[in-house]
């Protein structure tokens, strides 16, 4: 008796719409590969109109109206909100109150795309599924305030059919007379492959790559990612640094929609380009840099610290010297017997020194052995000679 209960619970939360356009949209791709060729100008116009909508949403949504990294002119405004809309992807409004509340409470329940609910729930379940726990608050005052938010949001649903439908369909049959590739190709194609490759900023992005900045949260800079998105890949930069127009800020780095802000900034069309203070976004690069660093020391293996060496007498160095091969180096008694064979300079100058102090041929009297070395003969140590004359290499270069 439970079960139709909880199906019908199931269905209540089910979004319908999403749904439609999520399977509906490809659908009609499918259908289209099958029965028009895809003309060359068809896909050169489905790759830039691809590239507008993936900006329009990169550019606008993301980085001006989520983030504030930049102001923009009302123009510009305009017509990032119409490019935006072409990805149908819901409203500025609507995606960026979303988008803030991620950033807010990322990886936590309250996150409305959280990634520890698993790769498929944050790259599209959580559109298709409404949450058990509502997203957390933000706050969105400026979108309330801002003409062209509220623009676009109050005639979306009039705006998606023109530039997301109509447009690339009017273009390709106009232009060169491909009326079903434009709608089949630079329609439904293209936004089916603008979902997905946005969609992977909330899944991928947050289960591949690199942690440069803070490995604290989940979000990680990806390569394939950036390709896919017009640079937003680099996305642990971008959740340490939310508010700078970049995503990349190494100059080999994918990173389109930076270079289109700066261009857009050089035409007087946007102003105040946010960055983050240089020297805070070394500081955490070097942390993580250090955090690595110390994984590696602890899984080497280092010499025994003095203080757990016995104090060893002259006298009873020489005695154990004559059953096994001891040498003293800067103080410290050394066993070499298991390395006398791998010498470099043969087994005869090591014998040579046994029961000695070798201190002087060690460190230039003979050779001025090398780090390697002095790190090599650190882990042989066996005693600390009572009294005995230390040298400028107490401590090897390792251990510093």
């Amino acid at each position: 008796m439970k079960t139709p209960g909880k199906l019908a619970e199931f269905l209540s939360r089910v979004r319908w719409f999403n749904l439609g356009v999520l399977t509906i949209t490809p659908a009609i791709g499918m259908y289209g590969l099958r029965t028009t060729p895809l003309r060359p100008q068809t896909l050169l116009w489905s790759i830039l109109y691809y590239v507008i909508s993936m900006l329009g949403i990169t550019a606008g949504y993301h980085r001006l109206w989520s983030h504030r990294s930049y102001n923009a002119s009302r123009p510009l405004q305009y017509l990032l909100a119409l490019m935006g809309a072409s990805a149908v992807q819901g409203s500025v409004f609507w995606w960026a109150r979303g988008h803030r509340s991620h950033h807010r409470y990322t990886d936590t329940p309250l996150d409305p795309y959280n990634a520890q609910r698993g790769l498929l729930y944050s790259h599209v379940g959580w559109m298709l599924i409404k949450p058990t726990v509502k997203p957390g608050p933000a706050d969105i005052s400026d979108l309330r305030k801002n003409e062209v938010v509220q623009w676009q949001h109050r005639w979306y649903f009039a705006i998606i059919p023109v530039v997301g439908y109509g447009l690339p369909t009017v273009v390709a049959g106009l232009g060169w007379g491909d009326w079903w590739g434009g709608f089949y190709y630079a329609a439904m194609w293209r936004i089916t492959f603008v979902h997905h490759s946005t969609f992977c900023i909330n899944s991928i992005a947050h289960y591949f790559g690199d942690s440069p900045f803070d490995d604290r949260k989940s979000a990680r800079d990806h390569f394939f990612s950036a390709l896919l998105t017009m640079g937003e890949g680099y996305h642990n930069f971008h959740h340490q640094f939310p508010m700078d127009y970049r995503n990349a800020v190494k100059w080999y780095q994918f990173d389109p929609t930076k270079w289109f802000i700066a261009t857009c900034g050089a035409l007087g069309l946007a102003s105040h380009l946010r960055v983050f203070p240089e020297n805070e976004i070394n500081k955490g690069e070097l942390a993580m840099r250090l955090k690595k660093l110390k994984k590696v020391q602890d899984a080497i293996q280092w010499p025994v610290q003095v203080g757990d060496l016995p104090v060893v007498s002259w006298d009873s160095f020489q005695q154990e010297a004559a059953e096994r091969p001891l040498v003293i180096v800067s103080g410290f008694i050394h066993d070499v017997g298991d390395f006398a064979d791998q010498h470099p300079g043969g087994r005869s100058l090591v014998l040579s020194r046994i029961g000695k102090d070798a201190t002087a041929a060690f460190c230039g009297g003979v050779y001025e052995h090398s780090n390697a070395a002095h790190n090599l003969l650190s882990m042989m140590r066996v005693g600390v000679l009572h009294g005995g004359v230390e040298h400028v290499r107490t401590i090897s270069p390792g251990e510093k």
